[in-house]
């Protein structure tokens, strides 16, 4: 049963390229499916999301992380009566135009295009991989995805003006999104600020007891957890105060948001898509102990000393790279070379280097711009 606010399927504004529909699957469910299928959702196996895999193979890539994203995001649809479908395939694709080596890969790619005159922005790359880059059908270019996923993927984290982007005007940018994009970055959030939390105590950069001082929020659920469980082993008494705190993350998100629509009045989805302000929020007290936590998570984990040598290593390898083709276009694969004649150079370069891996930049690194390396540079792995 869906909310009354909910996106239908059958209300769908439909696919740029007209389909017969599927015998036993409705269009979120194929949508759903072929960011599964596709390539750059592979790719993100071997993109980083804060540690490389020289810490630890058990530690979140970009692939796991949107897993556990879309774990979260399904189970506060399910309690808000959204549709589950649009809001899986969101969850699926919201980080599938990450460059690699994480933000410190996406801070020097978007320094390079600055200095081309241009930028790099992860949301609107992944609408050029879902509408073009991913070269699977026949009948179509790219996904082919919905309207409402599509619209998702760039209007899920942050709002754009028509007047800055006049180029996305088909997505109704002088309205807010379905409340199943606007709870995908909260979902995220709630996933790496619980994540990282995790992998960074499991790396030894985080100490337990700066935690419990400085997340508040976690703090109060370790002592509950040490009330209960006085002989567990420590590892065991965080991991249950991490499971409170996501359940406090995920519960005041579903409760705030289901105050906030009654509160609006709102009934349809245009009520949400007229409302003044994005509905999905955490309550005040809530929303303080999440920007605690990652502001705790900045401090001591995103800015350690300990990860600064591979940022830094990583800033260098992608503005190599990219200062190397634009430097030498004909070194670029016969295909990139081709869209360079329709296309601006160093967007080309951008969406070449925006697409790989980890393992396969340092590769390309390694063939190109050997002889530029530093040999005090750190090595990644």
């Amino acid at each position: 049963m869906l909310a009354s606010y909910a996106v239908r399927v059958a209300d769908s504004r439909g696919r740029q390229h007209d389909e017969p529909p599927h015998p036993y699957r409705d269009a979120f469910q194929r949508d759903r499916d072929r960011v599964i299928h596709s390539r750059a959702f592979r790719r993100l196996e071997d993109k980083t999301q804060v540690f490389t895999r020289r810490y630890s193979d058990h530690f979140r890539n970009r692939l796991t992380h949107t897993i556990e994203v879309a774990q979260i995001s399904r189970t506060i649809a399910a309690q808000l009566g959204l549709n589950e479908d649009l809001v899986e395939a969101l969850a699926l694709v919201h980080d599938i135009g990450h460059p690699p080596f994480g933000h410190a890969g996406e801070k020097a790619l978007d320094a390079a295009m600055r200095a081309q005159g241009t930028y790099f922005d992860h949301n609107l790359h992944a609408l050029r991989i879902v509408s073009s880059f991913e070269q699977r059908y026949a009948a179509f270019p790219g996904m082919n995805l919905t309207f409402e996923v599509r619209e998702g993927i760039i209007k899920h984290s942050r709002d754009y003006s028509a007047a800055e982007y006049p180029e996305l005007t088909e997505y109704l940018l002088d309205e807010r999104p379905p409340l199943e994009a606007q709870l995908i970055d909260l979902a995220d959030e709630i996933a790496y600020n619980t994540a990282d939390l995790d992998d960074g105590l499991e790396a030894r950069i985080l100490k337990l007891g700066e935690i419990r001082e400085r997340v508040v929020i976690f703090g109060r659920f370790y002592r509950e957890a040490e009330e209960k469980y006085p002989k567990a082993p420590d590892k065991l008494k965080f991991n249950e105060g991490l499971k409170r705190m996501l359940n406090r993350l995920v519960g005041d998100l579903i409760e705030n948001t289901r105050a906030r629509i009654a509160k609006a009045g709102v009934k349809t989805l245009d009520d949400v898509r007229r409302n003044p302000e994005r509905l999905a929020r955490f309550s005040d007290e809530v929303e303080r102990e999440r920007a605690e936590a990652k502001q705790f998570l900045y401090d001591r984990l995103y800015f350690s000393e300990r990860l600064l040598p591979e940022k830094e290593r990583a800033e260098e390898v992608v503005s190599q790279l990219f200062a190397f083709w634009v430097a030498n276009p004909d070194k670029l694969p016969r295909s990139y070379q081709e869209d360079a004649k329709r296309e601006p150079l160093p967007r080309v370069i951008c969406d070449y280097i925006a697409g790989m891996t980890d393992t396969y930049i340092l590769a390309q690194h390694k063939k190109f711009c050997a002889a530029r390396k530093s040999p005090e540079s750190p090595r990644l792995p």
